[in-house]
């Protein structure tokens, strides 16, 4: 008796054939599917690439712009609730905690789900949280949705550098990243901007009535103009429809043979994070810097009141303002970009294909040198007698340094760990978070006992005992 012969398949464009190990399968012949050429999404065009990242900066810029707003109404708050000023910052710290806590969580469920649908439903229930936050009838309600809201927004600041290296390959990734990590550092800065006007001149709900609105434009966007850019989902999608259109049951992308529960992944991601610090040396050190100069970047709403509404009797209004120094310096240093680009570039050609991950480093030299600097120029200008301006121009060189140190960790974190490179990010973000929910809430007390000069000057000393990191690598 002859053996039955397999059913013939013509490869279908786009399809891996191989035979499966087991001759005695049923299946006999699987078919991976992959994507074409024009279905890859680097291939888009320039200009549909740039309107993703577009929307999705500016929902970033949103989230963290929303974290900050809060920094002046406290006093509101206070008044009407019937607490004290310090248990309301919590409103920043139990947000920015929440921050902080969200990409252990969205990180597994975007390599399943992928990031689009992450996107949406982050921004649907950011904007559902926020009337929680803008119409609580007491401090524990508004609390209980500040920290929802932040979980709920937290997805950009970790997937969304995925969403980045999946539209950019690694020699065109730099102008794009910078892009992308600026909207949430000007997003935290720009915040207070805004609240100092809010709250100088109506009621501090008004705060969150606007950020309901600018979240609701955002979710709009979200689903019209961002469409899954992840490549194994986008396979798994393709293969579905392979199997559904030919009946033929053997094509598969990698994501279908996935073995790890959901609930495996979450635990995965909530330990991966911290055992890439635990076993790697450099993402210890460099997490450590970066959350260090992230907790005193969350300090400044605390101090900046003391700095300038104390000492140079700036209103609420003024005080805000006086933020807009680091968001200048920021934009500044996001303009140097296509400087490092050709030192990347030169990089790439010296050793003959890709730069190599320390390549990227090489800003973060300069970011270390600037920030020390600018916090001793902050320190020792802060008496009452020198002019505001002064230290307003220390702030811009702050801002200058800051941006440059993170986007230089940033990418270097996404490029020298690709494979693991949302363990990367949220290890990054979960230590960053910590930091920045737990410095302003001993800012105030740290002011009042060392002063402005003592403690702008300690943090100063800290950041200056930081500046060999970057030369290490």
């Amino acid at each position: 008796m002859s053996e039955p012969t397999s059913t013939s398949h013509s490869e279908t464009k786009g399809t891996k054939e191989f035979t499966q190990v087991d001759p005695e399968s049923p299946i006999g012949k699987d078919y991976e599917v992959d994507l074409e050429s024009h279905e890859h999404p680097q291939n888009k065009s320039f200009f549909v690439k740039w309107l993703l990242l577009v929307v999705i900066g500016t929902s970033s810029l949103d989230v963290t712009f929303a974290s900050s707003a809060a920094s002046f109404t406290e006093t509101g708050m206070a008044k009407e609730f019937h607490v004290s000023k310090e248990l309301t910052i919590l409103s920043i710290t139990l947000y920015v905690f929440g921050l902080g806590l969200g990409p252990l969580l969205t990180g597994p469920l975007s390599e399943v789900y992928g990031r689009s649908i992450i996107y949406r439903s982050s921004f649907v229930l950011l904007t559902a949280f926020t009337f929680g936050v803008a119409f609580a009838p007491d401090i524990a309600v508004h609390l209980v949705f500040r920290f929802l809201t932040g979980l709920s927004g937290s997805s950009f600041l970790s997937v969304a550098g995925g969403s980045v290296t999946d539209l950019f390959e690694n020699k065109q990734v730099g102008n794009p990243m910078a892009f992308y990590v600026l909207c949430p550092f000007v997003g935290s800065v720009l915040g207070p901007v805004y609240g100092g006007f809010v709250n100088q001149n109506t009621d501090w709900r008004w705060t969150y009535y606007v950020l309901i609105i600018w979240s609701f434009v955002q979710t709009i966007a979200l689903f019209l103009f961002v469409p899954e850019t992840y490549i194994p989902v986008l396979r798994k999608w393709k293969a579905a429809k392979l199997r559904k259109t030919t009946g033929d049951p053997n094509y598969y992308a990698p994501l279908d043979r996935r073995t790890q529960t959901m609930t495996q992944a979450v635990i995965v991601s909530c330990y991966r994070p911290f055992e890439l610090m635990l076993f790697e040396r450099m993402a210890l050190l460099l997490n450590t810097w970066t959350a260090l100069m992230f907790g005193i970047l969350y300090l400044t709403f605390q101090a900046f009141p003391v700095i300038f509404g104390q000492g140079h009797h700036f209103n609420v209004q003024e005080v805000g303002l006086s933020f807009l120094g680091t968001a200048i310096g920021m934009v500044a240093s996001a303009l140097t970009q296509p400087y490092f680009n050709r030192f990347l570039a030169k990089e790439g050609k010296r050793v003959g294909g890709p730069p190599p991950p320390e390549a990227w480093l090489f800003s973060a030299e300069i970011g270390s040198i600037c920030i020390p600097v600018s916090l001793f120029w902050l320190a020792f200008t802060t008496y009452p007698h020198v002019h505001w301006i002064v230290p307003i121009i220390a702030t811009v060189l702050f801002g200058f340094g800051d941006f440059l140190l993170f986007n230089s960790v940033l990418t270097y974190l996404v490029v020298a760990y690709r494979p693991i490179s949302a363990s990367a990010m949220a290890s990054n973000s979960a230590l960053r978070y910590i930091f920045a929910a737990t410095f302003p809430l001993f800012a105030g007390q740290m002011y009042a006992r060392l002063g402005t000069v003592g403690a702008t000057a300690l943090l100063a000393g800290l950041m200056t005992l930081a500046v060999p990191l970057p030369y290490g690598f």
